[in-house]
């Protein structure tokens, strides 16, 4: 059985250190590619140097690329990080939740532009990405969840949501493996799925041929000159000067130096551990299409891979920095996965691992220009990164190209914190 932990960018070192140490980098998939190293003073400038290489990082970058930018980016694993981890649920109906209607139309922008988003990615890739339209069943198994879903229906209907209320049997008849108690459920067709390493791989696949430099080095400090971002100092003493700086550091984007206190992003890692099982020959189809479920008030879900994987996840977890796989958290996931599907126990566990999840105050992510001229935010997609890849990508390529921030991101406008909020986070981070 393989373990894998796995943050946004980079595995911090612990919570008590200022700074991630390189060591204790994430693993992941690093083909070769255009890249430097050393410890020489900056190189010609780029119109654009993007700071972190998880998924949101590689999009803005490719993006950009596309408009005719040059553009850097800085990670010393592009593609590796939370995709790693992530199960790629593409869940805007499913994962609504209450107070987050502007997250959903968000969401649900980023949804539509899936089929053409991955179409064109696989295209300039020549790699495909494991996107799936096989829909999502949630499903309750006692009365207590069952009203929960209820309410979570009548939610989606007042957005406009299309989903179909499912009795038990019927839930059972799309899917016989599941357990006997099942109450009901939701049928969500457009709620999709992609598989997320697969995803980050085309990506820098896709930055590399379309010209993207990569710095296969950690960014230690951001550059500022005359009170604007200029760059960043890169962990082996290179300088890499740019026009415009992305900071999309997943959770640790509020721990590069040198970002202004009053800028710095309130974001901060929620830990999530997940399991991946394979699918025997003889059990094939064990699911055709991914589940979710409330457990006694605790949610798991399994997503099937056409490959015979089956993702199970996730716990959340307020832990700080840690990325520790737990007996606890691997028998809560088996137990309540077990409850949902019980023929799920012979098949053979394969892989254990835990990420971060990088979280805003509002659970909603920070996109565009922050106080500090030329310094831009991706960052803070907490629950959503994979969903929002696409609409990420246009909204911050435009942005880097035109300098006007397209309305779909308006609502997500890093401003949107008070320097209360953002001094409270930080101190949180830093802790």
């Amino acid at each position: 059985m393989h373990s894998r932990t796995s943050t946004e960018s980079r595995a911090p070192s612990g919570p008590s250190s200022s700074r991630p140490s390189p060591r204790s980098s994430s693993s992941g998939p690093s083909p070769s590619g255009p890249s430097s190293s050393g410890r020489s003073s900056s190189g010609p400038s780029s119109d654009v140097l993007v700071i972190g290489g998880g998924i949101i990082g590689l999009v803005t970058a490719w993006r950009a690329a596309r408009r005719g930018l040059s553009v850097a980016l800085a990670d010393p694993a592009p593609g590796g990080g939370a995709a790693q981890v992530a199960a790629g649920m593409l869940a805007a109906v499913t994962e609504l939740h209450y107070g987050e209607e502007t997250l959903l139309a968000l969401n649900l922008a980023s949804a539509r532009r899936y089929p053409e988003f991955v179409a064109e990615l696989e295209e300039a890739s020549g790699l495909e990405t494991g996107y799936r339209r096989c829909g999502t069943l949630a499903v309750a198994l006692d009365t207590d969840d069952r009203a929960a879903l209820r309410e979570l229906h009548a939610l989606q209907s007042r957005c406009g949501l299309d989903s179909e209320w499912l009795t038990g049997r019927e839930c059972r008849r799309l899917e016989p493996m599941l357990a006997p108690g099942v109450r009901g459920g939701l049928r969500v067709d457009g709620d999709h799925q992609i598989d997320p390493r697969r995803l980050a791989t085309a990506l820098v696949v896709a930055c590399e041929r379309a010209g993207v430099v990569f710095h296969r080095d950690w960014a230690e400090r951001l550059s500022v000159v005359r009170d604007r971002a200029a760059g960043a100092v890169l962990a082996g003493g290179r300088e890499v000067a740019a026009e415009q700086v992305v900071l999309a550091g997943g959770s640790l984007s509020g721990r590069l130096h040198g970002v202004p206190e009053q800028v710095l992003p309130p974001v901060r890692p929620v830990k999530g551990q997940v399991l991946r099982l394979t699918v025997p020959t003889q059990y094939a189809p064990f699911l055709s299409r991914t589940v979710r479920a409330a457990v006694r008030g605790s949610h798991v879900y399994l997503v099937p891979r056409e490959n015979g994987e089956l993702v199970v996840g996730a716990t959340s977890e307020e832990l700080g920095w840690d990325t520790t796989v737990t007996a606890g958290g691997v028998y809560q996931l088996l137990r309540d996965a077990h409850e949902l599907v019980p023929g799920l126990t012979e098949l053979p566990l394969t892989e254990t691992g835990a990420g971060l999840r990088p979280a805003s105050p509002d659970n909603a992510p920070l996109l565009g220009p922050t106080e500090l001229p030329g310094l831009l935010l991706a960052t803070g997609h907490y629950r959503n990164g994979v969903l929002l890849t696409p609409v990420t990508g246009e909204v911050m390529a435009d942005l880097l190209a035109t300098g006007e921030v397209p309305d779909a991101a308006r609502p997500f406008a890093p401003g949107r914190f008070s320097s209360r909020h953002f001094s409270a986070a930080r101190q949180e981070v830093s802790a």
